[in-house]
């Protein structure tokens, strides 16, 4: 018993000496401390707005992000405060691998979490670095893009009441999220039966907000504008190049010749059939299927007419697929021929596979070619394997079509590959980095879909947990490009789902549309004015433009939300390692520690041009005492684009 004693009075001796397996307790530094609106499920399993509170601190240090949440939130926050330290950094042309982020997530139930407190935390980060106060009175919702967007979010009208019920004064949300969309159920008993009626109607978060608490909500665009209302100060923010011109110029020589190649083989095969000796019903069917690659050709060559030649190498890439179906059916007459059709078209992809691998990617045009080939690449894979299936289990036709996709798709990667080398320039990306930035884009789409899941439940089945996996398996296989967009592809998709959501006015979806199609136009004249001609960027932005011909032809929203989904595609695409730091922004010097005023914008007024308030008070916190942090370090394809 003494022994047992001895031995735990030892322990307790040495404890002070062990060192903890955690983050160290900032000593230095300053510390900002904001509210945030955020949702909850009731035991109903309806939403219900919540204020959160987050102490964010930033010390010198060696890089690391830290967040704890209390209760632990249903949806992870790490990738999101990851991803609201490098924009904070960016915009400041602060290097933040010099510095350590702690944020504390208070609330008073468990809340759902995940990016929408995005634009907060970024907001808190720099006014943290600048050491300036931000004002109490107002509160934000809205994620954080990796350009510095604020992205769309849920459950605004839930926030709205959650920010009144906080006693604010103003309510920040993403711009574009001022209509909300909710259903509303009536019930009527008619002679016994009780009929229940369910409408969808729009709300003014705006007005409603006003009406109802007199609380003040206004739209931001990004976080220069969401910087200026908490703190009252004016980030240096990139200008837009005007009249920006969207060209496929570049692509014309390979759709004229393109176009030109898949009409001679679409002949060839139509004389084959023709002279075939196939029974009438397999000749109608053949018939049927080159009658429509010939319908495909014909809008390729509008295209070319129009001087759309991504879009009329798309239409070329489909019928190909179809004339090579019919093509090698005709020629194969057994099961071994199947087989061999297969094996040719194996070392097909082997051959494209290995001609992507062996280029060096110097320049970011070159990056996003190649990135294109890697998915194409990955994609031929797939489909024979699929092809294989069918094989086995007896089904050539199915066999022949798959095996023809695949063929065609690896052609395609040599295509965007030989693209990609026409604009090389300067020095090799290093491998490390886009490493580094495939794995961030991941881990924020999985965080997007975690968040869409928690707050409407499977509304997406697998389509957004699909993409993410195949972009986690390109990532474990070292295909770090292909990684890199096709989660950024997953992360879109989330944004268009949540920005969309239960909309169904034309007017409104137009709105929504041309402000990201100019969003991307203005992203794509940014990378041409740095040199760079961003290929991928722009061949997303004309087949966005294609679906929008299309949606205003047939008033369709679905291929209106696929130009959504495509513009937004060229944006992220075109703004890919283009966030380079600005100048550093001057320290604030110390002494003043006036809260600065809420500045609302009037009709003729903005962010941009509004003046400041007279109590735009510039604060250093000084040094802030110590507090224990725990860390919690957790780890649609639209169309068929050529």
């Amino acid at each position: 018993m003494k022994r047992a004693v001895v031995l735990v009075l030892a322990v307790l001796l040495l404890l002070p000496l062990a060192t903890p397996v955690m983050a160290q307790c900032p000593s230095e530094g300053h510390t900002v401390i904001m509210h945030a609106p955020a949702v909850a499920k009731t035991s109903t399993g309806e939403l219900t707005g919540v204020v959160t509170e987050f102490v964010i601190t930033v010390t010198p240090g060696s890089g690391h992000v830290y967040i704890e949440t209390w209760p632990l939130a249903q949806v992870d926050m790490q990738a999101s405060a990851r991803l609201a330290t490098q924009v904070a950094g960016r915009v400041l042309g602060v290097n933040m691998s010099h510095y350590d982020v702690f944020i504390q997530v208070r609330a008073n139930t468990s809340i759902i979490g995940g990016p929408s407190a995005g634009g907060t935390m970024t907001v808190g980060i720099i006014a943290a670095l600048m050491g300036w106060k931000v004002n109490p009175n107002v509160m934000m919702t809205g994620m954080i893009n990796p350009d510095g967007s604020i992205g769309p979010v849920g459950g605004i009208l839930e926030k709205a009441a959650a920010a009144h019920q906080a006693g604010v004064k103003l309510f920040l949300i993403p711009e574009g999220q001022r209509i909300q969309y909710v259903q509303e159920t009536q019930k009527k008993e008619i002679g016994g039966v009780i009929e229940i009626n369910t409408e969808t109607k729009p709300v003014d978060v705006v007005k409603y907000a006003e009406e109802r608490w007199g609380l003040k909500v206004v739209e931001v665009k990004d976080i220069y504008e969401a910087v200026y209302y908490f703190t009252g100060h004016r980030l240096p923010k990139p200008k837009a190049p005007q009249n920006v011109q969207i060209d496929t110029s570049f692509l014309r020589n390979d759709a004229l010749s393109d176009y030109k190649n898949t009409t001679d083989y679409y002949q060839r095969v139509m004389k084959e059939l023709k002279e075939s000796n196939v029974g009438y019903d397999t000749y109608m069917t053949l018939l049927a299927a080159l009658n429509n690659a010939g319908q495909l050709l014909n809008q390729s060559k509008g295209y070319i007419d129009e001087g759309l030649y991504y879009t009329a190498l798309s239409k070329d890439f489909q019928a190909r697929i179809v004339i090579r179906h019919v093509d090698w059916y005709l020629q194969t007459n057994t099961p071994k021929d199947v087989e061999e059709l297969l094996k040719n078209t194996s070392e097909t992809i082997k051959s494209a596979e290995a001609y992507v691998e062996n280029q060096s990617i110097r320049g970011i045009t070159m990056l996003q070619a190649v990135a294109a080939a890697e998915q194409r690449i990955e994609d031929a894979k797939s489909n024979l394997d699929q092809a294989w299936k069918s094989y086995y289990s007896g089904d050539y036709w199915d066999a022949i079509g798959k095996a023809a996709y695949a063929y065609e798709r690896a052609k395609t990667a040599i295509l965007w590959t030989d693209l990609g080398k026409r604009f090389a320039k300067g020095e090799p990306i290093k491998k490390d980095l886009i490493k580094a930035t495939a794995r961030d884009y991941i881990d924020e789409s999985d965080l997007i879909v975690a968040y869409i899941e928690s707050m409407y439940g499977d509304v997406l089945g697998n389509s957004l947990t699909d993409t993410i996996e195949k972009a986690q398996q390109y990532y474990d296989d070292g295909k770090y490009s292909a990684a890199l967009f096709t989660a950024m592809q997953a992360r879109v998709q989330g944004e268009v789902f949540l920005d969309t959501l239960a909309i169904t006015n034309w007017t409104v979806l137009m709105d929504k549309l041309n402000m990201v199609k100019g969003d991307a136009k203005a992203a794509i004249g940014i990378a041409e004015e740095k040199g760079i001609t961003p290929i991928l960027a722009i061949a997303y932005y004309e087949f966005a433009q294609s679906f929008e011909e299309l949606a205003k032809k047939n008033q369709s929203t679905d291929d209106l939300q696929t130009a959504m989904t495509f513009y937004m595609y060229a944006k992220e695409t075109a703004n890919l390692f283009l966030s380079t730091p600005l100048n550093p922004v001057p320290k604030v010097p110390a002494g003043n520690s006036t809260v600065p005023e809420v500045s609302i914008p009037t009709a003729t007024s903005s962010p941009a041009q509004s003046s400041t308030g007279s109590a735009t008070g510039e604060a250093d916190y000084g040094l802030i005492g110590l507090f224990a942090i725990v860390a919690f370090v957790v780890g649609l394809a639209v169309g068929r684009k050529l």
